[in-house]
């Protein structure tokens, strides 16, 4: 039904969509990371499209490592602000459609409600500014969309539950910040909406779907939470202690509340959202499995 080309699909989410791929054979799926196509250099993207005329991009590659892009701003700006902005000038050449993935670290505006997509962005780090910068090049030609997401985990790649569950086996006692407050979101739960966006934009050709849109997992926790669900899950005899941020401090800032409100996501798609500790079981046991 479509040509796809997914960028950075060795990480998190582009690993899942890969997974998720499998059962979706009508659409023609090009699967590139830094090796196939640097998505920085002008001329590789531009003769990219030329050549494969991929009618939807879903950009998976991003700069992640929060703390190490306060001393690596050039890069950090190359492949979260660069990137997006050739991807997005090459789908307004050629008529496809980008779909960024985007963070709700761009928030971080103090306000104690779920976010909306309409907030006041504050972004307080050089990954934010940079992520938000990102959006900005997406959304300022053609169509295309940005999704915001938070705390992505999976059972590919590096991230928070397979630290806290090596961590949980291995140590006595841990302390974990209880003052950063979010939701937990499946990159498999992510992966899916991104197709079903995809689908509905096909299916739906006189409503094209545009704009920024919210996607996490259902519920609310801090980090002490989230790790508090994972030794629960995993039955960790592992003493955790909550702290607060400032006995944790790190060389980013990071939002104090960002939840996010996903009503725009699940009206617009028609879809339901599962609780985050349904996700992160269904996670735990992909992670087990694979052992």
């Amino acid at each position: 039904m479509a040509t796809i080309l997914v960028t950075g699909s060795n990480g998190q989410v582009g690993s899942e969509l890969k997974y998720l791929a499998k059962n979706k054979p009508e659409h023609d799926w090009i699967w590139t990371d830094v090796a196939e196509l640097d998505i920085t250099n002008a001329n590789d993207v531009s003769s990219f499209f030329q050549t494969h005329n991929p009618e939807y991009v879903i950009n998976t590659a991003a700069y992640t490592a929060v703390d190490k892009a306060e001393e690596n701003i050039d890069l950090c700006e190359k492949i979260n602000v660069l990137g997006p902005e050739l991807l997005a000038k090459n789908c307004l050449i050629n008529q496809a459609k980008l779909i960024q993935i985007s963070s709700d670290y761009v928030y971080d505006n103090e306000v104690n409600r779920p976010l909306i997509e309409s907030d006041l962005t504050t972004p307080k780090s050089v990954y934010a500014r940079t992520k938000l910068a990102g959006d900005e090049a997406t959304l300022s030609v053609g169509t295309n969309l940005v999704v915001r997401t938070s705390w992505v985990y999976s059972s590919f790649g590096h991230n928070f539950v397979k630290t806290m569950k090596r961590l949980g086996s291995e140590r006595p006692a841990l302390s974990v910040v209880d003052d950063q407050i979010g939701t937990p979101t499946y990159a498999r739960d992510l992966a899916e909406v991104l197709i079903t966006f995809v689908e509905k934009d096909i299916a739906d050709a006189a409503h094209k779907l545009t704009g920024v849109y919210h996607f996490s997992n259902e519920g609310v926790c801090s980090w002490y939470d989230f790790a508090l669900a994972i030794f629960e899950e995993e039955k960790l005899d592992c003493n955790l202690k909550p702290i607060p941020s400032i006995e944790y401090p790190t060389p980013a800032a990071r939002p104090s509340f960002s939840v996010l409100n996903k009503k725009k996501v699940k009206t617009d798609l028609g879809i339901k959202i599962p609780h985050w500790r349904v996700a992160l079981r269904q996670c735990l046991n992909e992670i087990n499995a694979s052992v």
